[in-house]
């Protein structure tokens, strides 16, 4: 599904909401989401998931292309673990 599907299907059953309306609703969603994560927060929604940041620390890689021996920095990455009842729901 993508954002554009999600804004669709909110669309159709919040009849009392415009599309626009829906789309600013789903951006600030998402928005409010980004900004938890970027200050070290986690973003917990019940029933769904929860989001947190990671970090992975720097290494020793490899160029594939010429082979040659690199440092891979550290970095943050986002991380996804899903809750119990949406496992059960797709589990069914």
């Amino acid at each position: 599904m993508t954002k554009s599907e999600l804004i669709e299907a909110v669309a159709m059953q919040v009849n009392t909401f415009s599309r626009k309306d829906v789309e600013m609703i789903i951006d600030t969603l998402f928005q409010s989401m980004t900004d938890s994560l970027s200050n070290g927060e986690k973003v917990e929604i019940r029933g769904f998931g929860s989001f947190k940041i990671k970090e992975r620390s720097g290494r020793q890689g490899r160029n594939p292309k010429s082979g040659e021996n690199i440092y891979i920095e550290s970095k943050k990455v986002p991380f996804f673990k899903a809750g119990k009842e949406i496992k059960e729901r797709i589990n069914k």
